[in-house]
């Protein structure tokens, strides 16, 4: 195996990074990530904001965990303006992903107990969503993401609570991971696959297939759960995103059926939620119906799909009720 530094994997990952499209920018402290942020959310939104406009902005986005700024980065916003305007905007654009301004950044400094410097951040309309820790080859991979908890008990605060994914690589290993208010589980660390299941493990490739401008913007915004229950931020493997990706495309494009298979454990559930979610949201979709096929799965699916978003769905047994439910236009997603 050729060695190569963490350095020069930096370097490597930055270039690739703008020949996706990505602009480099340098941002050393936070200071200058506040400056860069006023920037980038008035070419977002198309606007020019005054001191005090931008003041009110960062009010809504300096508060809560990382569940609820998860929460706040994919709402819609307002606020008054000096000339007592109302101005409506967003942090990110959730369905034209590719409408986003993307940018990298490297070794952000950040003064704690210790100095903090993060090896390479993904910036997206000013905010630093993804965060890449590398380690050089020959190093376990583990050792980043342990570094990863180490920012996070000392300088992860501020506006690097909105990191949405991390990303671990040693140059020929590389995993994912969703961020969360506590200690990270090496165990929900996923490798990427292609559409086939085939692992993407070289950094490089990974880069190119996950980290695109388009496609991380598309899995922040489709393929990220937010568990109202347990209060914390899921991603989804890969075979459950080409799943929905594949069932959307059935949905949409033909007058085939289609379903959702698999073994024990798999995730099925979290794979129809996120179907139903999405499909509930095409405008020409006037209703989803999720059909089960045993009592207990009935009540299950109920609960598990109420944890992930409550009040989302309804069921019944019911031949009258199930006539109701499928005339009433506010109850997009229906359990029977």
């Amino acid at each position: 195996m050729t060695h190569q530094s963490e350095a020069t994997l930096e370097k490597k990952l930055i270039d690739q990074l703008v020949g996706l499209g990505y602009k480099q920018v340098e941002i050393r402290s936070e200071s200058d990530l506040l400056d860069n942020l006023k920037q980038q959310f008035e070419v977002h939104n198309e606007v020019k904001l005054s001191d005090q406009e931008f003041k009110r902005v960062l009010n809504i986005l300096n508060k809560g965990s990382v569940f609820e700024r998860a929460k706040l980065l994919r709402q819609k916003h307002f606020i008054e303006q000096d000339n007592g305007d109302i101005l409506y905007f967003d942090f990110l654009n959730t369905t034209a992903w590719c409408k986003n301004q993307f940018q990298v950044t490297n070794q952000i400094t950040v003064n704690a107990r210790r100095v903090n410097r993060y090896d390479v951040t993904i910036l997206v309309n000013g905010l630093p969503l993804v965060q890449v820790e590398l380690k050089k080859r020959g190093k376990q991979l583990k050792e980043a993401f342990n570094q990863i908890n180490r920012y996070k008990s000392e300088s992860y605060t501020g506006l690097f609570k909105y990191i949405q994914l991390f990303v671990v690589s040693n140059g020929v290993n590389t995993k994912y991971v969703s961020n969360d208010e506590t200690k990270l589980n090496y165990g929900f660390a996923f490798h990427w696959t292609d559409a086939e299941n085939n692992r993407i493990n070289n950094l490089s490739a990974f880069t190119k297939s996950f980290l695109n401008p388009c496609q991380i913007a598309k899995v922040i915004s489709r393929y990220m759960v937010i568990h109202q229950t347990d209060k914390k931020l899921m991603v989804m493997r890969p075979y459950q995103i080409y799943a929905v990706e594949r069932l959307v495309q059935q949905a949409s494009e033909s007058k085939s059926n289609g379903y959702v298979w698999h073994a024990t454990g798999s995730g099925k559930t979290l794979t129809s939620f996120k179907l139903a979610q999405i499909l509930a949201n095409f405008e020409d979709i006037y209703k989803v119906i999720f059909l089960v096929d045993r009592k207990d799965l009935d009540a299950q699916t109920l609960s598990e799909f109420n944890k992930f978003q409550p009040g989302s769905v309804d069921m019944t047994s019911s031949t009258s009720k199930l006539i109701k439910q499928l005339g009433d236009t506010t109850q997009r997603l229906l359990i029977t």
